[in-house]
């Protein structure tokens, strides 16, 4: 469980992640937080490793020290809520795990009485923008939220994080020689796109906080002074600070600033 001070924003880079909240759109957190007694995660690896879960658990438990919050992070390595995966992922050993085919038992097992939902890195297959996949990523994403709406919980979608060239260059395709397996050097711009789109489903009642957009403010600002500066060193998977970032949207998203 992360300290008191590792919720602070000391750095000039999370504090100017905090200012770019105050301009995202909220959700009356009495409207939502006191219905929840068991809060449920679900997301690929970065959810799995967990960081901004714990960063959110640990503002939350400090705001109401006296109240039972159940918090469950379901996060799973490689996951999809699309149900694709490219050829030869793990070496060729096992496709992408689909959500769809272990929600039901989660939801059953769990009750959670609010789920957030943080997918879209894998659900590209890292390659460019796909009508087809990205039809399969929207056709998830709904069989998610009725799924969960069935079993009387409320859901949050989270965009997914930003995905970041910058430090591994060397490993990246251009879109006209990229085959499946590889990643695409523009593979941001698919997830900006994701993103767009679930962002475009508030109109239709979805409660949805983004991840994304504060995500690629904070690295752009701080890489005016350095521009070799990276939340993940692999591209995908932020660091702590990336993980801080994360949390401050979802708190803010809730209206509940970090501290």
């Amino acid at each position: 469980m992360p300290t008191v001070n590792s919720m602070k924003l000391t750095t000039t880079l999370c504090c100017a992640a905090v200012l770019l909240l105050g301009t995202l759109p909220s959700f009356a957190a009495e409207e939502i937080l006191p219905e929840a007694k068991r809060i449920l995660f679900l997301g690929d690896s970065i959810t799995y490793d967990g960081k901004y879960v714990a960063y959110v658990e640990t503002e939350l438990r400090l705001r109401q020290p006296d109240r039972a919050w159940g918090i469950v992070d379901c996060g799973l390595p490689s996951e999809t809520v699309s149900g694709l995966s490219e050829d030869g992922h793990a070496g060729g050993k096992f496709p992408r795990p689909d959500l769809h085919e272990r929600l039901d038992r989660v939801l059953a097992q769990l009750k959670p009485d609010l789920v957030f939902a943080c997918y879209g890195m894998n659900d590209g297959i890292y390659l460019p923008l796909s009508d087809e996949r990205f039809q399969r990523f929207q056709d998830g994403m709904r069989r998610l939220r009725q799924k969960v709406e069935a079993s009387g919980a409320k859901i949050i979608h989270l965009t997914p994080a930003m995905f970041d060239p910058v430090p591994i260059r060397g490993k990246l395709v251009p879109a006209d020689r990229v085959t499946s397996g590889q990643m695409y050097e523009g593979y941001d711009e698919v997830l900006d796109r994701y993103a767009q789109w679930l962002l475009a489903q508030r109109d239709q009642g979805w409660q949805v906080i983004d991840l994304h957009g504060p995500m690629k403010q904070a690295s752009a600002a701080e890489r005016q002074r350095n521009p070799t500066f990276t939340f993940s060193g692999d591209g995908v998977h932020p660091n702590a600070a990336g993980h801080q970032v994360m949390a401050q949207a979802v708190l803010g998203g809730l209206g509940v600033s970090g501290e």
